[in-house]
């Protein structure tokens, strides 16, 4: 780590060296006083020389470390779930290291100690058979509890929290919860106007405590920040959510900016990230705000009278199953649908096309404060691109220069061979400058993302049937069953159409839809069970309806992946008592 940011943090330095010195013998402890005069290059070549070597690997040496991948893959890789084969997440132990945390956290720098099979508990069912500990070892505990959906847990050393082996986020178990999630936060949309409306008329309530809620939950719903959840005594990091905020994390501006009242937050969130934001509330807001940081110094909390345990409960009776949470899972995804209709235009290529989903998904991603540190190999990786993109525009000079040459002896000639070879280089510039317009789409794409973390958002609070309706109204090349996302009207599964609809698969023959065919013709089958041949899952989603054009049923088969969450948005448009899991 010498070559990282983080081992010039004289938390991280300080840290490292007091546990360091605790797994030092007592001689050592004599000699090394001071980590300043330690000399750790020579370790540090031997790691760097190590990764330089991987790298120059022949093509058979990868390839046999590719099959070793692969055969640990399928060893470890795969449970047994109700009868169904399904994906375990990542089954690796981490290796002993330094802890880093996020942002500024004050345990960074501290030794993470190896994890020994002495350390973890095995979760399986009484009737399978218990994996095998290392040789000369045993578990801690193993263990059948059909309540929970971890298989393996043990408890890490520097903040004693508990670690998991769970399923693969595409498993049946995570994603019957994701799509429970996601209806949540759907079911709020016709709550949200009567909500507004109470929190808005409480803001002028003779009771402290339900102004203190009201605006609470403004910020919850504006700002889409945490709730905050009580800590712990001795617990390290000074991180706060939106209850537990105090008054030093506000600033109150009558004017800034070109607007009035706003109110300037700076404070650690979660994983101790900073939130640093200035924000134009309404006036209501701001007075309520004024009245209470009054004679409070800036250690009080601003919502002295609120925690995340009233106010959860206080929204649990507003809607069944509301929680702070569900607030930003629904502020993500209705942003991420709003952005989407105006920044895409069906006639985009399909670059532009990814650039303005990025761009919906960063503006996400922003109001959510996921961030990161710009990558240390950034400006290498930009500079490859911007060479790139000098080659590939050099290259379409030439073949516009070789364009108008063919041009010109065509003209001259006017024979069929001139205008073959016209053809072919008029192709070319074309290609050619396709190519320079994604280079181009995928520089501003990487620059404008360099300190934006987008995949937090895409895998955890944006209703992934929000996309699939983005690609099916672009015109995508996906299956027409994905209407029904949310903010889309009910409408007819199928668009009264006589073109052949592509089936996925690749089948040689397309698929006839004639007529309209509403939700209700549809049989869905789930991809249950699935199976493995080998090179992963292999499982069939099979949608079925009546075609006028073939005199019967019409089965369209889509591959396992879209699989899960076009039964679940099917299930959602045509609710439960149409939704018909079949084996296939």
């Amino acid at each position: 780590m010498l070559g990282h940011e983080y081992t010039t943090k004289e938390v991280f330095r300080k840290n490292f060296f007091n546990d360091w010195r605790k797994e030092m013998a007592v001689e050592e402890r004599e000699v090394i006083k001071s980590l300043d005069k330690c000399d750790f290059t020579e370790i540090h070549r031997y790691f760097v020389d190590k990764a330089a070597a991987r790298k120059v690997l022949s093509r058979e040496e990868k390839q046999k470390l590719k099959e070793e991948a692969e055969k640990l893959q399928q060893e470890f890789g795969y449970c047994i779930l109700d009868g169904h084969q399904e994906k375990i997440g990542n089954f690796k132990i981490e290796p002993p290291g330094l802890f880093r945390g996020r942002g500024d956290h004050p345990k960074m720098g501290m030794l993470k100690r190896r994890i020994m099979p002495e350390d973890v508990v095995i979760n399986c069912s009484r009737d399978s058979k218990i994996p095998e500990p290392p040789a000369g070892h045993q578990w801690k505990e193993v263990r059948s509890d059909n309540t929970v959906t971890w298989l393996a847990a043990w408890t890490e050393s520097v903040q004693n929290s508990i670690k998991y082996i769970m399923l693969n986020p595409c498993s049946k178990l995570k994603g019957e919860t994701a799509w429970q999630k996601f209806e949540t936060a759907r079911r709020l949309r016709g709550f949200v106007d009567e909500i507004r409306s109470q929190y808005r008329a409480d803001w002028k309530s003779r009771e402290m405590k339900t102004r203190q809620r009201a605006v609470a939950l403004y910020f919850i719903d504006k700002l889409a920040l945490r709730a905050g959840n009580e800590k712990e005594d001795g617990e390290a990091a000074d991180t706060v959510g939106c209850c537990s905020l105090r008054v030093e994390h506000v600033q109150l501006h009558p004017e800034a900016d070109g607007c009035q009242h706003v109110v300037e937050f700076d404070f650690l969130g979660k994983d101790c990230i900073r939130y640093y934001n200035r924000v134009p509330v309404e006036k209501p807001v701001y007075k309520n705000l004024q009245l209470f940081m009054e004679s409070k110094g800036p250690r009080d909390n601003l919502f002295d009278r609120l925690t995340t345990t009233s106010l959860n409960k206080h929204l649990q009776e507003l809607m069944d199953g509301l929680t702070a949470k569900v607030f930003r899972t629904y502020n993500a995804s209705i942003t991420l649908q709003e952005q989407l209709r105006a920044l895409t235009r069906a006639e985009d290529s399909i670059a532009a096309k990814i650039l303005s989903y990025n761009r919906a998904n960063r503006v996400v991603a922003i109001l959510c404060n996921h961030q990161r540190a710009t990558p240390s190999t950034f400006e290498k990786s930009m500079q490859n691109l911007q060479t790139k993109i000098q080659a590939k525009k050099e290259q379409v000079a030439e073949a516009r220069a070789e364009l108008r040459r063919a041009r010109a002896e065509h003209k001259a000639q006017g024979d069929g061979k001139s205008r073959s070879v016209l053809e072919k280089k008029r192709r070319l510039l074309e290609k050619l400058q396709e190519q320079l317009a994604q280079l181009s789409v995928q520089a501003t794409d990487k620059e404008e993302n360099k300190q934006v973390a987008l995949g937090t958002s895409k895998l955890n609070y944006l209703d992934p049937r929000i996309s699939i309706a983005w690609c099916v109204c672009l015109g995508s090349q996906f299956p027409p069953v994905a209407y029904g996302g949310p903010g889309f009207s009910r409408r007819p599964l199928f668009s009264p159409s006589t073109a052949p609809v592509p089936c996925p698969l690749g089948s040689a023959q397309a698929l006839p839809v004639t007529g309209t065919h509403d939700a209700e013709s549809c049989v869905i089958s789930s991809p249950c069970p699935e199976r493995s041949d080998g090179q992963g899952e292999v499982g069939v989603l099979t949608v079925a309806w009546d075609s006028e054009a073939s005199g019967g049923p019409v089965e369209l088969s889509l591959p396992t992946g879209s699989g899960r969450w076009l039964s679940a948005l099917l299930g959602g448009h045509l609710g439960h008592s149409r939704l018909s899991l079949t084996p296939r």
